[in-house]
């Protein structure tokens, strides 16, 4: 009983701070809809409410009458896409060799995956743009896939690696000794054991090269080329006044895949995280 009654407070404290981190998450979001259905007479009012009185869709047909959202959107897509696929399928037979031979060089190697997610993107941004003018990539999306492939390199070696050492060696060994190889034991058995592991990384991965802004500003010149979070910046004017009703909508649209990708596969994640748990 004594072990009850102070466990229940904890817990009751427990669930206040983690609704009022939903709630912390939630509040922009939350806010950002509220404005997207707003007319232009509620959003300039000095007493403005969560749910509008007058909902209406004219800041939607005004911001894709404005700015090519749709085209941005497929540009997002496609180097977001793109980088997340090819960023988890070099990560892997690299995070499988560095949580496997626990080397000087392979400590070293982990540290740097470490220590370089805090360089500041200004410090890499002219050498990779002379790097991308010699090879011709400038102001085009395989150039940017490129990029956001070597910037979301090292966290997903960072987060397979961790994966890769929960997985069993004993399976692996046992797989030796059916005689299978390194590269079939990868694929055949290591792999399917991080399922979980690799949509997570592809995941993150997905929503970093979505979200970027600072390397698609520099490399894309050409309105078609740019990418979503680029457009949506034409919503400002010179002076800084913000169009807010379309840029509200036009954020709110480009929110939703995130929302919408993530929602897919979470279960998968869950699931899949536990039942590895189990078979470990």
């Amino acid at each position: 009983m004594s072990v009850f009654r102070t466990s229940r407070p904890a817990r009751a404290g427990q669930y206040v701070a983690l609704l009022a981190y939903l709630v912390f998450l939630a509040f922009p979001f939350l806010w950002l809809v509220s404005t997207a259905f707003k007319p232009p007479r509620e959003l300039g009012s000095l007493h403005p409410t969560w749910i509008p009185k007058d909902p209406t869709l004219a800041n939607f047909r005004q911001a894709f009458a404005e700015q090519p959202l749709l085209g941005a959107a497929l540009n997002s897509l496609v180097a977001a896409l793109g980088a997340a696929v090819i960023a988890v399928v070099i990560a892997t037979p690299m995070a499988y060799v560095m949580a496997r031979r626990r080397a000087l060089l392979s400590k070293a190697a982990t540290g740097w995956v470490v220590v370089s997610q805090a360089f500041p993107f200004v410090l890499v941004i002219i050498p990779l743009f002379l790097v991308l003018k010699n090879l011709r990539l400038i102001n085009s999306v395989p150039g940017l896939i490129m990029v956001y492939v070597v910037w979301a390199l090292p966290f997903a070696l960072w987060m397979l690696i961790g994966y890769v050492r929960a997985v069993p060696a004993e399976l692996e060994e046992a797989a030796a000794v059916d005689g299978a190889g390194k590269l079939r034991t990868l694929v055949s058995v290591v792999a399917p054991l991080l399922a979980p592991g690799l949509v997570a990384t592809a995941l993150f991965a997905f929503i970093s090269a979505w979200n970027e802004f600072f390397f698609a500003l520099v490399l894309l010149k050409t309105p078609e080329k740019q990418t979503l979070p680029v457009v949506l910046t034409h919503f400002i004017g010179a002076e800084g006044v913000a169009d807010l009703g379309p840029l509200a909508a036009a954020a709110f649209l480009a929110t939703l895949p995130s929302l919408v990708v993530f929602a897919l596969i979470q279960k998968r994640i869950t699931g899949g995280m536990l039942a590895g748990a189990v078979k470990s």
